[in-house]
């Protein structure tokens, strides 16, 4: 019997931990983009004051989905051997990274907080998110459509 490609070190149930925290900070960051752009285009200030709340809640629940991360990524060697594990590790901590540098662009005051350098991060960050998204599903779908993952 084959030993799996990936195997989630952390489970909550049967689910895989890190899977379940990773879309938090996912979600809240693109509800941020999606935030600044109303406000850019209403410039009504509750906007910017949503950005601000989901960007500080998107980074306080990056860390654990990070910390389970890390942990996952150092635990499997064979993981870390793969480029795509790399590049979802890079893209993620650029996600991260370009989000807290927009929560303190957002904590100006006036129209400049969001237009156009929060705004761009929002963009850059789910962006990268993206990347992130991408590389961390394309070798568990391909082990998976091989048949060398359970």
């Amino acid at each position: 019997m084959h030993e799996p490609l990936l195997q989630e070190p952390a489970r909550l149930g049967r689910r895989p931990l890190y899977s379940m925290l990773a879309q938090f900070p996912a979600v809240l960051f693109t509800g941020a983009l999606a935030t600044d752009l109303a406000y850019w285009k209403t410039a009504e200030f509750m906007w910017e004051t949503f950005s601000v709340w989901l960007l500080a809640a998107g980074c306080l629940l990056a860390v654990p989905a990070g910390l389970v991360g890390l942990g996952y990524f150092v635990g499997q060697r064979r993981l870390r051997a793969g480029a795509l594990a790399w590049i979802h590790a890079a893209a993620s901590l650029a996600a991260v990274a370009l989000s807290v540098a927009n929560a303190f662009v957002h904590s100006r005051d006036g129209y400049t907080a969001v237009v156009p350098d929060g705004l761009t991060l929002s963009a850059a960050a789910v962006l990268s998110m993206a990347v992130a998204a991408w590389a961390g599903w394309t070798r568990p779908l391909a082990a998976a459509r091989s048949g060398a993952a359970a």
